[in-house]
């Protein structure tokens, strides 16, 4: 079979399969995030393992559903920002900063406790502690907005701490491959640089989005293109995306999530999320949910690795709860409010596979840490949404 059939094939099985999830975790009175991950994990390695079967041959197969995945958490992350207002932003400025960096700072410490428990060198456990840490916007996004609660006073915090969290777990692994790479000298310069890059990219991209986006949108709209408005909005968002990365040492999808912040400003913000909503949880979402149970293989870790991932599961619900949790009270939030922030900030995404994957090319973890890194991600993945679900119905049953 030809390697664009099997594509075709392939896509057709997970987006079913993710729909079907998604049913099925509705009936039984969850999010539907939750089952499109678990159907990710039946496929993968660990039940089916379908990318493996006679019918698909194709060597870049996975790789390309690792690249729609990836542009999935960007329309993901770019929708929720498009949900939001800046002035909704703005006021849980100080929660969300403080809910961001206690959070971090606990679990990095937790983290690395953690792994020396379990003998692992002070670099390296240092660096699972930075794995650790960062958390996933995309799931806890998802849930909110199907709980329709994305633009609570919880789920705007929740936004801003998530991706506070994200650019100081980029900043940190930045530092720790600097001084470990290289002397402390070259570490210091290493790091002035990479806050002046984050700074210039964060100023530039505010002043295209508050004063030059609005006005091109008017521009492109008036323009006899077909789907000119999306097609421009698009590419955008994904030019924010590359940027954030490539120029400000950001993750990707900080960029899109500003993106869609700045888009969410425009005359034309309905017609906008329109567009993006029908192909983004038709089509891309649920291939990045599928996508995180295809990384997974249970069967390879061995017993000592189940004991750490149980560990490292224990840290990372207790850090995020503790830390997040008294970074929202110290902010003005309530104890409800601040017990719902800290389980929202509990589920690990995609930053974390991206520093996981770094520390394997590095040789600062195994296959056997990367490995429970990727069941941690599908098991936070997993019961975030239902927490999610019962603390915020707790909440709307007392009102």
């Amino acid at each position: 079979m030809m390697p664009f059939l099997q594509f075709i094939l392939a896509l057709c099985i997970i987006i079913g399969a993710a729909k079907v999830g998604g049913y099925l975790s509705s009936r039984l009175g969850q999010p539907a995030v939750a089952g499109e991950v678990l159907a990710g994990l039946i496929l993968g390695p660990s039940v089916l393992n379908f990318l493996h079967w006679p019918a698909f041959t194709g060597e870049q197969l996975g790789e390309t559903i690792a690249y729609l995945a990836e542009l999935g958490v960007l329309l993901l992350l770019f929708i929720a920002g498009l949900d939001l207002h800046l002035t909704d932003l703005a006021k849980s400025g100080k929660s969300a900063v403080l809910a961001g960096s206690l959070g971090f700072v606990l679990t990095l410490g937790m983290g690395y406790l953690l792994a020396t428990i379990f003998s692992v060198e002070s670099k390296q456990a240092l660096f699972i502690g930075l794995i650790l840490a960062p958390t996933s916007i995309g799931i806890s996004a998802q849930t909110l907005m199907e709980l329709k609660v994305l633009r609570s006073k919880v789920g705007t915090t929740l936004l801003g701490a998530a991706a506070i969290d994200d650019t100081l777990g980029v900043l940190g692994v930045s530092l720790f491959l600097a001084l470990y790479m290289g002397g402390a000298s070259s570490g210091f310069s290493s790091v002035l640089v990479i806050l002046l890059r984050m700074s210039l990219f964060l100023v530039v991209a505010s002043a295209i989005g508050f004063w030059i986006l609005p006005k091109t949108t008017k521009i492109i709209e008036k323009l006899p293109i077909s789907q000119g408005l999306i097609a421009f909005t698009f590419i955008t968002m994904l030019f924010y995306a590359w940027s954030a990365e490539a120029l400000g040492q950001m993750a990707a999808i900080i960029g899109a999530f500003l993106a869609g912040l700045f888009f969410a400003r425009s005359s034309f913000k309905d017609k906008i999320e329109r567009g993006f909503s029908s192909i983004a949880y038709g089509i891309f979402v649920p291939i990045f949910f599928i996508n995180i149970g295809l990384s997974a293989n249970v069967r390879q870790v061995p017993i000592e690795g189940l004991i750490f991932l149980a560990g490292m599961l224990v840290v990372v619900v207790i850090s995020k709860l503790v830390g997040a949790g008294l970074g929202g009270r110290f902010g003005g939030m309530t104890i409800r409010e601040s017990v719902q922030l800290g389980f929202g900030m509990i589920p690990r995404g995609e930053v974390a596979l991206i520093i996981a994957a770094i520390g394997i090319s590095e040789g600062l973890i195994d296959s056997i840490v990367f490995s429970t890194i990727v069941l941690l991600v599908i098991i936070t993945s997993l019961i975030t949404p239902p927490i999610l679900q019962m603390v915020f119905s707790t909440s709307k049953g007392s009102n």
